[in-house]
């Protein structure tokens, strides 16, 4: 079994996102997302844009994996809100840095019962295992930060977006050279 890194923040829908100021997934082309364009009316915090479209691209990526190659069981995982792995704040001050290496590790475990998104490599790594063991031969599911499965956005779950985001990968990779 195969798993795709993703994130709930693709879907436009996930509550979770949308507080945080996500707006989904921008998907244009994957020639347009190679030069940092993706559809308006997006995010107003920079790179989120960028962060979402590129995880939706990975998960109807992987939807056409597992459609297209059956026996190789390609998934998908959301690892959760992850505080403690610094994502996001390499610009950060030594404040930030600080709180990052020495206070969040301490909250994060008190908080993680009310604020169901917050992981930690740890929780990641023990969700992906129980998957492993629990759903051998489970293929083109998308799973969220606790193991269950997991809609996504409607667009991801379409089939002719899902072909059309590999077709134009592929296509953008031919031109890369080697």
């Amino acid at each position: 079994m195969s798993f795709l890194v993703v994130s709930a923040v693709e879907d436009p829908e996930r509550k979770p996102a949308v507080a945080a100021g996500f707006r989904g997934g921008r998907y244009i082309s994957a020639e347009a997302s190679s030069r940092g364009e993706w559809e308006p009316c997006g995010a107003k915090k920079p790179g989120f844009d960028a962060y979402a479209t590129s995880k939706q691209a990975i998960l109807a990526a992987a939807m056409a994996f597992a459609r297209g190659n059956p026996r190789l069981h390609f998934n998908a995982v959301e690892p959760g809100l992850n505080l403690t792995t610094g994502l996001g704040g390499g610009d950060a001050g030594t404040f930030v840095h600080f709180l990052q290496r020495f206070v969040i590790p301490l909250l994060v475990p008190l908080l993680m019962p009310f604020i169901k998104i917050l992981s930690t490599p740890e929780r990641a790594a023990r969700v992906i295992t129980k998957i492993l063991v629990d759903a051998p031969g489970q293929a083109g599911v998308n799973y969220d930060e606790g193991g269950r499965p997991m809609q996504g956005s409607t667009l991801v779950h379409d089939t002719k977006f899902q072909d059309r985001v590999l077709a134009e990968t592929r296509a953008l990779l031919a031109t890369v050279p080697a």
